[in-house]
């Protein structure tokens, strides 16, 4: 996972524009607050199937990259598989870097 988006992870926690863990993300989702969804590659495969129906089902982009040690890291928590990025400038962003373009900075 690239270290710009990481940094945007970080970013959108200090500022309180993400949720994580998977009760957290899904309630929130339930509420269309979430813009992205960050499933760790390492997240078990019904977790990843879960998440993905309900991508699906709520029109919201899901990126599946990352370790949990890592996208846990990026948000200053442990054991952190599953991240909502509710600010949606921070989703554009790093949507805009996984599709290859650059991001702002």
């Amino acid at each position: 996972m690239e270290n710009k988006i990481l940094g945007l992870i970080g970013l959108g926690a200090k500022a309180g524009g993400i949720c994580f863990g998977a009760d957290s993300v899904e309630q929130e989702m339930k509420k269309k607050k979430v813009k992205l969804i960050i499933v760790a590659i390492d997240a078990s495969n019904r977790t990843k199937e879960k998440f993905q129906t309900l991508s699906t089902q709520n029109e919201v982009p899901i990126i599946i990259e990352g370790e949990i040690e890592i996208l846990s890291k990026a948000i200053g928590k442990s054991n952190k598989a599953i991240i909502g990025i509710k600010n949606e400038n921070i989703a554009k962003e790093v949507m805009k870097i996984k599709n290859g373009g650059e991001s702002i900075g």
